[in-house]
């Protein structure tokens, strides 16, 4: 009777009336466990957003494009060291991925990361590196001068001439302050100078005793070394560029276009400048974009290498043929020794002396300090079994390293040019602390014989050593400076000639010329010959490699002829 009253809509409040109750659904199907469905579900979607695993040989679903190329995540790989399986490399580094960027717009950030330290980042939200220089150049480019700079140089352009002449007319007055700057003479002159008149007789003897005393004085400095008067010859067309850059500027677009070095297979070009052999070439620093020989026929030239391939400037110093040269890190200087038992220091873009060293003996090798603070600080080898140690600044004698029973052929700087190490016609190899002279390391077997050249791998943990029983040495240069018995490189035919053994940049190939005009190249793991190349017609003396051009080679030999390949 409840339901039925329900049903009619009609409310009873009769305490005898019962709730109504509902009954439970039934169903006759079986019952099924949904747990396993869902979760079947939910991996299925998880596997198709992330990544795939690159370890996994099937693929049980449809990737999308992005899964496929997607970066790889995850914990390291159980057979590589920094977690990337060999077979995903295509750098040494790992795996790098190409930017879709112009080479103008790279250009323009690279030449504006090394002028101002800040370049925008390829995404093209943000700037990277120097935040100060940023704000203070209103993140222009070096392709963009600012309109300031553009006002400027407009200005400076009508008013120069102004200028000039202003300056010219003050120079000419004695009493303006440009005039005292052009005729001071030493910086203990006075602030006014009066001109002038004729020089009393005390005045006069006083000169006379002082220029009788400086002749004195150059007699005896001429005993030690045989005097050359210096001059330097420009064979370019002007000394500066349409900018006002100096002809030995390196190119601002020069870098390494690769990691990898090849062997050269032909020859690219010739110069030939020197009457007599050329005994050693040294490329420009970093750059290579100028070559300086040193010759048999008392001259040093510099030649270019990436535009007209032409000898831009001779150095006219030496009495005698020219043993060895040496650049200073940044290229503005060198130094050369000769026979005439000079070393001379030169400023490389005007071919001026800046000074000259001699102990009367004969320098058979010339090297400045590496260090970006110690390069005023001069080594040489001497034909009296010394290494001497000047002071450019001073031109002073700071040290003698004086142990080797033999003329002095090699001086190289090793352990972040802490040390250095010597060979000599003593038949040994001795390593010095720089600055003390005593011997930290005597190397002398009964095997061994002189070894008249040594180059440094660019790894910096070996040294390579021409020895004059026709083979290629390698030592350690860590504590022990041990023979690396395992790696041995011969074949070439070098006894009795200094000949010069070098590396490719990235340390895969030695080379090394021959006495029968040849460059050999070997390769540095296996030991192996890689190749030879007929070089000179007389001795292949130097051989140097690029610093950019990872396939180029510079050799040089007494023929005269310095050959790049």
């Amino acid at each position: 009777m409840d339901l039925i009253q329900s049903y009619d809509g009609e409310t009873v409040s009769s305490p005898e009336s019962s709730p109504p109750r509902m009954l439970k659904a039934k169903s006759s199907a079986p019952e099924v466990d949904d747990t396993a469905l869902a979760l079947t579900v939910s991996n299925a979607h998880h596997s198709r957003s992330n990544p795939i695993n690159p370890t996994q040989h099937a693929v049980v679903f449809n990737p999308t494009y992005e899964q496929l190329w997607a970066p790889i995540y995850g914990p390291a790989h159980p057979y590589a060291k920094d977690g990337i399986a060999q077979g995903m490399r295509n750098h040494k580094l790992g795996f790098v991925e190409d930017a879709s960027i112009g080479s103008f717009v790279f250009d323009e950030q690279y030449s504006t990361f090394q002028k101002y330290g800040y370049a925008a980042d390829p995404s093209g939200t943000n700037y990277v590196g120097d935040g100060e220089a940023l704000r203070q150049n209103d993140g222009v480019s070096v392709y963009n001068i600012k309109q300031s700079d553009q006002k400027r140089r407009k200005v400076e352009e009508r008013g120069g001439e102004e200028k000039r002449e202003e300056l010219e007319a003050e120079a000419e007055n004695p009493a303006t302050e440009a005039w005292l700057l052009k005729n001071r003479k030493s910086p203990w002159s006075r602030k006014k100078e009066v001109v002038q008149g004729e020089l009393t007789e005390e005045q006069k003897k006083y000169a006379e005793d002082h220029a009788k005393k400086k002749e004195e004085k150059s007699q005896q400095g001429e005993a030690k070394g045989e005097p050359y008067t210096d001059k330097s010859t420009f064979h370019g067309k002007e000394d500066k560029d349409y900018q006002g850059r100096s002809w030995i500027e390196a190119p601002k677009d020069a870098k390494a276009n690769n990691d990898h070095c090849y062997i050269p297979k032909r020859l690219v070009h010739t110069w030939s400048g020197h009457t007599k052999g050329v005994s050693a070439i040294r490329f420009f620093p970093k750059h290579g974009h100028l070559l300086l020989s040193a010759g048999m026929d008392c001259k040093v030239k510099i030649w270019d290498v990436y535009n007209s391939g032409k000898c831009m400037r001779t150095y006219m110093g030496h009495g005698k043929a020219v043993r060895d040269i040496c650049f200073s890190n940044d290229g503005t200087k060198f130094l050369t020794a000769g026979y005439d038992k000079n070393i001379k220091y030169w400023d490389t873009e005007t071919g001026q002396v800046i000074s000259t060293f001699s102990t009367g003996k004969i320098p058979y090798v010339v090297k400045l300090n590496p260090d970006d603070d110690k390069q005023n600080i001069l080594l040489a080898g001497m034909s009296d079994k010394k290494i001497v140690q000047w002071d450019i600044n001073s031109g002073e004698i700071t040290q003698e390293y004086d142990q080797h029973l033999g003329a002095v052929n090699t001086i190289t700087f090793v352990d972040n040019n802490r040390r250095f190490v010597t060979s000599s016609d003593d038949k040994s190899l001795r390593v010095w602390e720089f600055g003390i002279p005593v011997v930290i390391k005597y190397i002398s077997e009964p095997h061994m014989h002189s070894m008249p050249a040594i180059s440094v791998h660019p790894n910096g943990k070996w040294l390579a050593a021409q020895s004059l029983d026709n083979q290629i040495l390698i030592y350690g240069t860590r504590e022990r400076f041990q023979l690396n018995k395992k790696k041995r490189f011969a074949g070439h035919i070098v006894a009795g000639y200094a000949c010069q053994v070098n590396f490719s940049p990235d340390g895969r190939f030695v080379m090394s010329g021959d006495g029968e005009g040849k460059c050999w190249f070997w390769d540095w793991k296996s030991c192996r010959v890689f190749k030879t190349l007929k070089c000179h017609n007389g001795v292949c003396i130097g051989a140097e490699w690029h610093p950019l051009e990872q396939s180029k080679v510079a050799t040089c030999g007494w023929d005269g002829l310095i050959k790049y390949w």
